[in-house]
């Protein structure tokens, strides 16, 4: 009983310590908390990122789990969906800022709270990631996509987009997991390169090996998911680099103090590529430098407009 006593009163008191210094933060002015990912180097870096694009003028308090309730108004960064979902339902009523999210996870949220809820989208817009393919093979013309029944509508958008572009795509559905190699051999044989979207269900660690080497074995590039498949051996990828991000972030914050809301999510203005030189080398395809890479994307993307998907 003595120890049961004992740990309600230290509960008690940290709770007291943690209400009391939430209250303190509102009372200093500008607060804006922060729930992590859980990948402590991740979080130390953004954090790090953050504080210096908000200066001094902001309060940036990192926040556990049992503080979310006493937020009050206070807008809350999350990092990554796990901590966006853990706010959101420890407190319905916090103002969020979502980080590392993508725009399939968080536009059903911020449609629903429109103001309360935004986002800065980790994704790249696949029309991107198709004109980062164009701009290795400037005489591709066609693109080759996997879906399954359910993930399908994620590249309806880009088959009306690419023709702007003189290009166009073809869907290939994927029934189940036997069917993947010989439906990706399909695709490959239609296609100039494969683009890969944020798929889990076509793309993850149990499938990429494989869909990788099937593609290397036909003389075939794969553009995208993300930066980390770019190591595993896809050519290439853009990305949204950490500071851009992060400068958005602190744009959408400005706009809540001032406002009271966010805008809605958005992605980063300014986007990078990520390329694999030794798949390049062993394709014999020359390949452009990341920067210039990315100036022939921001070209096309002024000259024919900035599209939906973007």
């Amino acid at each position: 009983m003595r120890r049961l006593i004992l740990r309600l009163c230290l509960g008690l008191l940290i709770w007291a310590f943690g209400h009391s210094a939430i209250a303190e933060d509102a009372a200093n002015g500008r607060t804006v908390y922060l729930a992590g990912s859980g990948n402590g180097a991740l979080d130390q870096h953004l954090t790090s990122l953050l504080q210096s694009q908000l200066g001094e003028g902001v309060n940036l308090r990192p926040i556990s789990d049992d503080q979310i309730p006493m937020t009050a108004e206070a807008p809350v960064i999350t990092i990554g969906p796990s901590a966006f979902s853990r706010v959101r339902q420890g407190n319905r009523s916090a103002p969020i800022l979502a980080m590392l999210v993508e725009k399939s996870f968080i536009s059903t949220f911020a449609d629903r709270s429109p103001g309360q809820i935004s986002g800065i989208l980790y994704d790249v817009p696949l029309i991107r990631q198709a004109l980062t393919g164009k701009a290795i093979l400037p005489h591709a013309t066609r693109i080759a996509l996997l879906a399954t029944a359910d993930s399908v509508q994620l590249y309806e958008p880009l088959l009306d987009e690419l023709p702007a572009f003189g290009m166009a795509g073809r869907i290939f559905l994927v029934d189940d997991a036997d069917d993947l190699i010989p439906t990706l051999v399909r695709a490959l044989g239609y296609g100039d390169f494969l683009l890969a979207a944020p798929d889990s269900a076509i793309y993850n660690p149990r499938t990429i090996k494989h869909i990788l080497l099937t593609a290397y074995r036909r003389n075939q590039i794969v553009i995208g998911p993300t930066q980390a498949y770019v190591k595993a051996g896809s050519l290439a990828s853009s990305y949204a680099p950490f500071p851009e991000m992060v400068k958005l972030a602190s744009q959408f914050l400005d706009s809540h103090f001032e406002t009271g809301e966010f805008p809605p999510p958005s992605y980063p203005d300014q986007f990078r590529v990520e390329i694999n030189k030794q798949v390049a080398r062993s394709l014999n395809i020359p390949l452009p430098s990341r920067e210039d890479i990315a100036a022939r994307v921001d070209r096309q993307l002024t000259v024919n407009g900035e599209v939906s998907d973007e």
